[in-house]
């Protein structure tokens, strides 16, 4: 009878990155935080960034781990009888909360001073270059943090003096039992995405307040202390109809508001948070902004929530590619290390593109969401624009990079106790939530037919060229024909109403922007290498190729050797 294995030697070909810093990890993490904030700033967070890259590789992943494998549970009555929604959520994941809402305060950081210690409201960049890391630990989370800062903003923007100084404190709070978090209730089962057949009433009360009444079948963060309502305040069809509302959880004498969570949805992933369905029954709440004008003031909140996602999903590539290249770096296999084979580095190679063009691309929003709201007009055209293309591929993109993560692992990769499953099934929520794929190519050609957004969007492609690391003389003629051929499918598209090329076209412009955007990066310390991640995004997703021609990588993965394998 065989002697079993010491367990050292049984596991020594079966890599654990658990405990790596996650910042230190990402080779373009810390330059492209120098290039995108201010340098104070910069300074002011490096430590933070540093400290939370390590928690996000061990103890948040640990707890994210076991808050996935433990969804939140729903009580609908107190053990009297009475009726009293309650969730009962993991002590993990409150205690991810806690580092997310009062540590870091990531829900807070747009809207106030005081957050990690600086002394003015952090712009965009800060905030989603935190967010980018904290969610290679925990995907699910951010969802509720993305709607109380969309809420927030919202809030500020429509809301009545009164209302945003009685609610703004209470959801931008740092203090963990003081803080009332955000959501957003739009979704109903006969509307679905088309918010014009929008069915919840909402009817003054004879003491002026607005009472709420109908049923929300998709509501995220159910228990949170406020929601964005659409409701139909007003007797005509269509959006004119649909105003929006402020529910609070809590009445003004303390009881619960007047409606039922019925049940708790049981997700695909991001299963540590609570989705449900709502009944409002009368519900108390305050009328935000202009009646009738629901659905162009909850956009708002919406855009904010659609460029969150694409967020999500640029930190959850990053994260399948650190783990891939870490399993492919410690692994052997046929008397090699997996990463030394070359079919292995142009598979890790395919990866990396999709990954720092997300990466690019939220940096290139950010800035640019920062400018707009310093009252920019073509940066808030930019924005428009570039929130529905980051939503659309960089979305569609995470399902493919997260899968293929799970293939460098290997089996172990489809065994839940690794964590490339979590990515997986939480790669699929960004193409379906605040707007299927379909629904957000179909607004970028908005974006250009409504809002003008097209030439805008060249100009800056072509300032970020013309700044950046010039392009290889070889490939520079293929260059200039395909983003004018790009150009041309979107205003083809848009302009002839063409409906069906709304996919293309978003694809086309998202990487005609991204390899501007990464030609300009690599023009900057630390970052040369993003050139021939530019060269990358040319030749594979741009120009036309022959699917039967040879076509290594060739000098682009001489250049990305050293820094990916």
């Amino acid at each position: 009878m065989n002697a079993p294995m010491p367990a050292s030697v049984a596991a020594s070909n079966i890599p654990d990155s658990r405990g790596i810093n996650l910042f230190a990890a990402d080779p373009y993490a810390a330059p492209m935080l120098q290039l995108y904030l201010p340098p104070d700033l910069h300074a002011h967070l490096l430590p933070t960034f540093d400290e939370l890259g390590g928690l996000a590789g061990g103890s948040l992943d640990e707890l994210a781990d076991i808050a996935d494998k433990h969804p939140p549970t729903l009580s609908v009555r107190t053990r009297d009888g009475r009726d009293q929604p309650v969730i009962s959520k993991h002590p993990d994941y409150v205690q991810l909360e806690k580092v997310a809402y009062a540590k870091l305060g990531l829900a807070a950081m747009s809207h106030r001073p005081g957050v990690l210690g600086w002394p003015a409201p952090m712009p965009p960049a800060a905030k989603y270059a935190l967010s980018h890391l904290f969610v290679q630990a925990e995907f699910g989370l951010c969802c509720p943090v993305s709607m109380t800062d969309s809420l927030a903003r919202t809030l500020r923007r429509y809301g009545d003096d009164e209302l945003v100084n009685k609610v703004l404190p209470q959801v931008t709070a740092l203090d963990f039992d003081e803080l009332r978090q955000g959501a957003m209730f739009m979704t109903e089962q006969a509307a679905g995405s088309d918010v014009s057949a929008t069915e919840t009433r909402a009817e003054r009360a004879a003491d002026g307040s607005w009472r709420l009444t109908g049923d929300k079948w998709f509501c995220s963060n159910p228990d949170a202390g406020f929601a964005m309502v659409l409701a139909r305040s007003e007797a005509k069809a269509g959006l004119g109809g649909v105003s929006l509302f402020l529910l609070p959880r809590d009445l003004p004498d303390g009881g619960h508001n007047h409606y039922r969570i019925l049940r708790l949805k049981d997700k695909l992933g991001t299963r540590s948070m609570a989705s449900g369905e709502i009944r409002l029954e009368g519900a108390f709440a305050w009328l935000v902004g202009e009646r009738g004008r629901g659905f162009q003031q909850m956009a708002d909140m919406i855009n904010n929530s659609r460029l969150s996602n694409g967020m999500r999903a640029a930190g959850l590539m990053r994260r399948a590619l650190t783990e891939a290249v870490y399993v492919a770096r410690h692994r052997r296999a046929f008397g090699s290390r997996l990463v030394d084979m070359p079919l292995m580095q142009r598979q890790l190679l395919k990866m990396l593109v999709p990954t720092e063009q997300a990466r690019s691309i939220m940096f290139q929003t950010a800035a640019a969401l920062e400018r707009a709201d310093q009252g920019d007009e073509a940066s808030r055209s930019l924005v428009r624009i570039l929130t529905p293309l980051i939503k659309f591929r960089a979305c569609r993109d995470a399902r493919k990079v997260t899968g293929d993560a799970m293939e460098v692992r290997g089996g172990c990769g489809y065994i839940e106790e690794w964590v490339e499953p979590r990515l997986l099934r939480d790669a699929h929520l960004g193409s379906i939530w605040e707007g299927t794929s379909n629904i957000v190519a179909l607004d970028v050609l908005r974006a250009i037919e409504r809002n003008g957004c097209l030439p805008v969007l060249r100009e800056h492609v072509r300032r970020l060229l013309t700044e950046g690391r010039a392009c290889p003389p070889e490939l520079a003629p293929l260059q200039e024909e395909v983003l004018d051929k790009a150009f041309s499918l979107a205003e083809h598209a848009a302009r002839g109403r063409h409906a069906e090329l709304a996919r293309q076209a978003a694809s086309a412009l998202y990487n005609a922007l991204t390899l501007a955007a990464l030609r300009w990066e690599a023009a900057h310390e630390g970052l040369e290498t993003r050139g021939a991640i530019a060269d990358l995004v040319l030749r594979h997703r741009l120009a036309p190729r022959d699917p039967c021609a040879p076509d290594a990588a060739g000098p682009e993965l001489d250049a990305l050797r050293a820094l990916v394998f």
